[in-house]
């Protein structure tokens, strides 16, 4: 499995801020690529489909950029956007 986080900051206020260019790559693999439907876990927004036959998992976290922190994952991918 691989994760691809896409940095941003969450809320309507920054939705089309150049700071969320990682949001914004998220959702449009996930709409080239058809991704189930997002949900709320891992404080973020998370997707879950598969590109070539590799699992990923699409995730906007909803902290704020200075906040985000993925050192405690032990996956073997993490793509941050």
């Amino acid at each position: 499995m691989i994760i691809i986080a896409g940095l941003g900051n969450p809320g309507p206020k920054y939705e089309k801020n150049r700071h969320n260019i990682g949001f914004m790559a998220v959702d449009e693999i996930a709409g080239r690529w058809r991704f189930g439907p997002s949900r709320a876990k891992f404080q973020s927004i998370v997707a879950d489909g598969e590109i070539e036959g590799t699992k990923i998992l699409l995730m906007k976290p909803q902290t704020y950029m200075n906040a985000v922190s993925y050192t405690h994952l032990t996956l073997p991918t993490i793509l941050l956007v």
